[in-house]
């Protein structure tokens, strides 16, 4: 097994293929990517994908942006 970030399957297999191996839609996977979310994707043996997202515990609500 591998693991890699989901920017660099990204940068290596492109938007759609990841997105079609983790079973999202491509825009899920670019949202994911815009916000600098801590992915790390898993090669399986058998040609499968798994993804996991290391967050910090408890979350943090981040700060909503006012109007101006």
């Amino acid at each position: 097994m591998k693991q890699i970030p989901l920017t660099e399957l990204v940068a290596t297999k492109g938007q759609a293929f990841a997105a079609k191996a983790l079973g999202v839609s491509p825009a899920a996977i670019s949202k994911a990517v815009a916000a600098e979310r801590n992915i790390s994707v898993t090669c399986n043996p058998d040609g499968t994908f798994e993804a996991h997202e290391l967050k910090s515990f408890p979350a943090q609500a981040s700060p909503k942006k006012s109007a101006a």
